[in-house]
């Protein structure tokens, strides 16, 4: 029998436990989203571009998906043609170093980020918010644009290449979180109508000015 000699079990022999979940490394899965492709999962290289919902693409990987859309299974749908898409323009960080380091005497920082914010110099690494204007494509970090237009009561300008922009509805916040994930949720609503009402506004004025022609036809005839 068990326990025979004298031998005393422990209380985890005796008594089964339940594993304990795994615990996922929030800072290591952060930076997973602003290093890798959300399509293809390599690792994000000029040319990247940012779909409607903030996601980060390699271009050439959304040109063969636009190509061949059955062998991505997990696609997104909403992107349609290279329009859908805006290529990005990033600034690089003169300080990041790949993680290759062939003598191994040196320490390197695997959340440091290859691009930053050219005005606040903060990286973009998953731990600081960050933005894209969609009219120009130049990305900086969320406080920088906040205080620029803070202190602007004039026209929207990127201050990084000084091209205007309509609204507020022309910045893309980059791999959106909670709040922010409603926030262009209820953007992408607001351009979707918008673009439905200049639709409906293009057709009328099409049709008044092609009533107007034939009206003019029809008095020549006679």
């Amino acid at each position: 029998m068990g326990c025979d000699g004298g031998t005393i079990p422990k209380r985890d022999e005796l008594v089964r436990q339940k594993k304990k979940a795994e615990v996922k490394d929030k800072n290591a899965a952060n930076m997973a989203k602003w290093r890798y492709c959300t399509l293809k999962y390599d690792a994000l290289k000029r040319p990247i571009v940012v779909d409607s919902h903030g996601l980060l693409y390699n271009k050439d990987a959304i040109l063969e998906f636009l190509l061949d859309r059955m062998q991505f299974e997990n696609g997104p749908s909403y992107v349609k043609k290279m329009k859908d898409v805006k290529e990005l323009q990033l600034t690089e960080s003169p300080e990041f170093k790949s993680n290759h380091n062939d003598l191994g005497n040196e320490y390197l920082d695997v959340y440091s980020s290859p691009f930053i914010c050219p005005l606040t110099g903060l990286e973009m690494n998953g731990k600081y918010k960050f933005c894209a204007i969609w009219t120009c494509g130049c990305v900086l970090s969320e406080r920088a644009l906040r205080s620029i237009n803070n202190n602007s009561s004039e026209k929207l300008c990127c201050p990084k290449c000084g091209k205007e922009y309509a609204s507020n509805d022309d910045v893309i916040i980059l791999n959106p979180e909670n709040e922010d994930i409603a926030l262009m949720e209820q953007r992408r609503q607001r351009l979707n109508a918008s673009q439905k009402k200049n639709g409906s506004t293009k057709r009328k004025t099409s049709e008044i000015e092609e009533e107007e022609s034939s009206g003019k036809k029809t008095k020549i005839g006679k």
